[in-house]
């Protein structure tokens, strides 16, 4: 087993998915008693049952918001769906390949994600819990069966049905899901309504990722004063985060809101390029890094997001830009092909860029490309592609002037891996 990198206990994925996963102060607390109902219920004890009024005050006092990238205030999707004939739906997943947060929680507490649904189903007034699982990892599956075996075992009812989401980077967009629930292909459609107005069937959809789950069971567990316990006072709480989530040492840690970024990194990982957010994500430089903290305000203020929680920090001596070229090869290759800017537009995209990384082409093509796809998606994958290769041309202007006049030197190929 590898040793651990934190004062925390290291504990190996049994399933062989993500890869080390450290126990954490709240949503992976008590790794070392297993994933088991009864271990779950001796440390949090029955799954609470508050009405929908009362999740959304608790939702609202600690400023819950959701773990799938967009950051959008859990009480207004709730209050939102809190109408008649809702459904629940749990996303775990996970397309992006550098993510590994969701197989993570569902390998190592399958029953903390399982009670957010289930508080979320009562409050809601529903039986009804999709949940879309990754069908490249089937073991998430099993994992998910047999929790459940065990909760009806216990007598806990709740309707579940499990459905298998296609290896893709797009499965996992919120209407990809909704088509997959509908016996239709598992990609994105163009939607007028948000999910938690008109999601599956027309029927008012409360659609979140397996993390948001998991904060919605703890909380409801401890209350807003107890999951205050970690975090800052402006942001409560903790997140997951994926390190080097497509290198050779991925690992899955839960960091609380305020946490330095040195504490999460190492040395050598502060004084490279790290790429925050994943493949839709930001660059950002060495100096930016330096006092930054995981906090979604500080990191906004550097012109990056959090996202999904994915960093992935520059290999020593590759070129950020020949890691970008490729990131965007295998994007234009994952898009719907449905609509005009993944159709073209990304295709185009990564030809250009690997034009201006591999053949000095002008820098201009890449920067139109960038502005005509942003907005005109069905759904938010050209904008993701635009906004990593935007910050890579903001980010390291003077690697752009190196490959525009066919004069970088680094050899790395920066592929994925």
């Amino acid at each position: 087993m590898k040793a651990p990198v934190t004062a925390h206990v290291a504990v190996r994925n049994d399933v062989g998915l993500a890869p080390y996963v450290s126990q954490g102060p709240a949503l992976l607390a008590g790794l070392a008693e297993g994933p088991s109902l009864a271990a779950h219920r001796g440390r949090l004890g029955p799954a609470p049952t508050p009405s929908a009024e009362e999740l959304v005050e608790m939702a609202r006092a600690v400023d819950l918001r959701g773990r799938g990238g967009a950051g959008f205030p859990f009480a207004t999707k709730l209050s939102a769906a809190a109408r008649r004939k809702a459904v629940v739906v749990v996303n775990a997943s996970e397309g992006e390949p550098a993510s590994h947060k969701d197989a993570a929680l569902i390998t190592c507490s399958p029953h903390l994600v399982l009670d957010g649904a289930a508080t979320v189903a009562h409050a809601l007034r529903t039986r009804e819990v999709h949940i879309a699982v990754p069908s490249e990892f089937p073991a998430i599956r099993l994992v998910l069966e047999t929790a459940l075996r065990e909760r009806s075992a216990a007598g806990e009812r709740l309707k579940v049905r499990l459905h298998d989401a296609a290896p893709r980077f797009v499965a996992g967009q919120a209407q990809a899901v909704l088509q997959l629930l509908a016996g239709r292909e598992n990609l994105p459609v163009t939607a007028w309504q948000p999910e938690a107005i008109s999601g599956h069937r027309g029927r008012p959809t409360l659609l979140s990722n397996a993390e948001t789950f998991a904060h919605v069971g703890h909380l409801a567990a401890v209350g807003p004063r107890g999951y205050a316990a970690h975090g800052t006072a402006s942001e409560p709480g903790t997140t997951l985060v994926t390190l080097r989530g497509d290198g050779m040492d991925p690992e899955v840690r839960e960091v609380a809101y305020g946490t330095p970024l040195r504490d999460v990194l190492n040395q050598s990982e502060m004084s490279r390029p790290l790429l925050l957010g994943g493949y839709h994500g930001t660059w950002l430089t060495p100096a930016q890094l330096s006092g930054l903290r995981v906090s979604r305000n500080d990191i906004a203020a550097a012109g990056a997001t959090l996202g999904a929680g994915v960093m992935l920090p520059l290999a020593e001596g590759w070129c950020p830009l020949v890691r970008t070229a490729a990131l965007v090869d295998y994007l234009a290759g994952q898009s719907a092909r449905r609509c005009g800017p993944c159709l073209n537009g990304l295709p185009a995209m990564a030809e250009a860029l690997r034009a201006l990384v591999h053949g000095g082409g002008p820098v201009r093509r890449v920067e139109e490309l960038c502005g005509l796809v942003v907005r005109r998606g069905a759904c938010a994958h050209p904008d993701g592609t635009a906004r990593l290769v935007t910050s890579m041309l903001q980010r390291f202007p003077e690697e752009v002037d190196s490959h525009s006049l066919g004069t970088c030197r680094s050899s790395r190929e920066g592929a994925l891996v």
